[in-house]
């Protein structure tokens, strides 16, 4: 990649300009790497004095991640060209990282160049690979010490303030990128975290206050916005910490659903995700009872279907764990399952929409992908509930979340897998989705099934009550939102035959036996 060719040298310097503002952007650039973003300076700084946090195989990981977001751009098939439309770049990172951990020293770099090439390999859906080299990357940091506090319990005189804080930063998106794929591909975490772990606060809060606006968005009325990324990052990982418990006791090979402790575990894991909702700071929270003309950051909408996903996730098992425990009008609408179910997979079809909306399909990133699919696989819940009722709403939603799914196959070949599990069970279902669905055209980036936009209302947290449960002040702070259609407005909205707040003990009952379809995105095969 840098031969003495000038036009490649040209062509070379053009697309680094490129690739480096599509990840300031955070929209090239996938939600665990988020904190590669403030590395960026030190790795163009380096870049020019072959100083420590740049190397070769990271240059070319950074190029190969961000060309699959640039390809449309005016100029850029002509860039492409001489390095095979960019799949050189992902070889010769391959090439150089292996020839870096040959040498047997451990270096920043290369733990970077790791986890691109897993997040890259885990969006084509080869899942071998991308477990493989995100396995290495945490071998890498438990090697270089960084999965404990570098101030606290290593000579910190040899480090910098500065190699302290990236140390930092490097853990905690290890640590979450490690929940993320063993959640795609059904693997145990690796990674946990304890008192002795790098601490998750950020000194250099400078990327906070820049200014953020999509890279190769053709709308040219998106003002530049602050991107919080750092708060933004720091809330994620606080997501991660929840998400590893739930994997851990619910989704791991060795949970037990009849346990005592598993429902006391549920419980607690719920109660911290409605703190972590409470105290998310108000410039993260997307009030999907007000949604605004055009959608935040990139990276704020994911990191509010990662949580909408996580409360699924964790409220799925809940449903069946209370079946057996408890009556669904024993406990608070913020702790009813099915309610929180779903809502969060209401809300998580209006996010997602708003993204696509704004910035379009070419621009879904991995996880808000597989946000849709789980918010989807509450849609199925209710349908198997009610196989011989299907509710008209209920087989919109569906097919409108099918459709999106179709879409974005072209930059995350891996959710094909999960779109057969979902057709796969509507065949079994005998149920014809095809009545409900508009066929996307090729020829849009944000073209497509439109959505119905639902009206939500705010249920009030301390109530059964229906007339409490709604409010005229809506502080969506305080308030679980609900799609209006599931309330029990005489069928005025076209919704079902039944009020999700006021269900029959059959009908709850119905929700907690079925087996929910499968967490994981596990094809089997390789992509390429």
């Amino acid at each position: 990649m840098h031969g003495g060719n000038e036009p490649l040298r040209s062509s070379l310097v053009h697309l680094s300009h490129i690739a480096i503002c599509s990840i300031l952007t955070g929209l090239g650039y996938s939600l665990s790497s988020i904190s590669y973003t403030v590395l960026l300076l030190l790795i163009t700084g380096d870049m020019k004095t072959g100083g420590q946090y740049y190397s070769a195989a990271l240059f070319n990981a950074i190029l190969s991640h961000s060309v699959r977001w640039c390809k449309t751009e005016p100029g850029m098939e002509k860039l492409l060209a001489p390095f095979n439309e960019g799949s050189s770049f992902f070889q010769t990172a391959v090439t150089n990282v292996f020839e870096n951990l040959g040498t047997g020293r451990s270096k920043i770099p290369s733990v970077q160049s790791l986890l691109l090439l897993s997040a890259q390999e885990c969006g084509r859906g080869n899942r071998t690979q991308a477990w493989l080299y995100s396995g290495m990357a945490f071998r890498l940091i438990d090697d270089m010490g960084m999965c404990i506090d570098g101030q606290r319990y290593t000579d910190s005189a040899k480090l910098s303030a500065e190699d302290i804080e990236i140390r930092n930063r490097l853990f905690w998106s290890c640590f979450f990128w490690d929940k993320l794929i063993a959640l795609y591909f059904g693997r145990a975490p690796v990674l946990q975290n304890s008192h002795i772990s790098p601490p998750r606060v950020i000194m250099d809060d400078t990327a906070e206050t820049e200014l953020w606006m999509p890279h190769g968005l053709s709308s040219p009325d998106y003002p530049p916005r602050q991107a919080h990324s750092i708060s933004c990052f720091i809330q994620m990982c606080g997501l991660a910490e929840i998400l590893n418990q739930v994997l851990i006791q619910f989704y791991g090979p060795t949970y037990d659903l009849s346990s005592s402790k598993a429902l006391a575990c549920a419980l607690e894991q719920s109660s911290k995700m409605r703190v972590w909702w409470r105290d998310l700071p108000e410039h993260l929270k997307i009030n999907v009872g007000a949604l605004p003309r055009q959608a935040p950051p990139s990276h704020i909408v994911t990191l509010n279907c990662l949580y909408h996903t996580i409360n699924i996730l964790l409220h799925r098992t809940l449903l069946r764990l209370s079946s057996s425990n408890r009556a669904p009008s024993d406990i608070n609408i913020d702790q009813n399952p099915l309610i929180q179910c779903i809502s969060s997979a209401a809300s998580i079809i209006a996010l997602f929409d708003l993204f696509v909306r704004t910035f379009g399909d070419g621009h879904v990133v991995l996880s808000l992908a597989y946000s849709l699919y789980t918010a989807t696989s509450i849609l199925l819940l209710e349908l198997q509930a009610n196989p011989r009722n299907p509710q008209r709403y209920t087989m919109e939603r569906l097919s409108y979340c099918l459709s999106a799914l179709e879409r974005v196959k072209k930059t995350n070949p891996v959710i094909a897998t999960a779109s057969e599990l979902i057709h796969k069970e509507l065949e079994a279902l005998g149920l014809d989705i095809h009545a409900y669905t508009t066929l996307p055209n090729a020829t849009g980036d944000r073209t497509g099934q439109s959505l119905h936009q639902p009206t939500f209302v705010p249920l009030s947290t301390g109530s059964q009550s229906f007339a409490q449960k709604t409010s005229s002040v809506p502080d969506h702070r305080n308030f679980v939102f609900m799609d209006a259609c599931y309330l029990d407005n005489n069928d005025l909205t076209g919704g079902m035959d039944y009020d999700i707040l006021d269900m029959s003990p059959s009908a709850f009952e119905a929700f907690t036996q079925i087996e929910p379809l499968s967490t994981t995105m596990n094809p089997g095969f390789d992509f390429f």
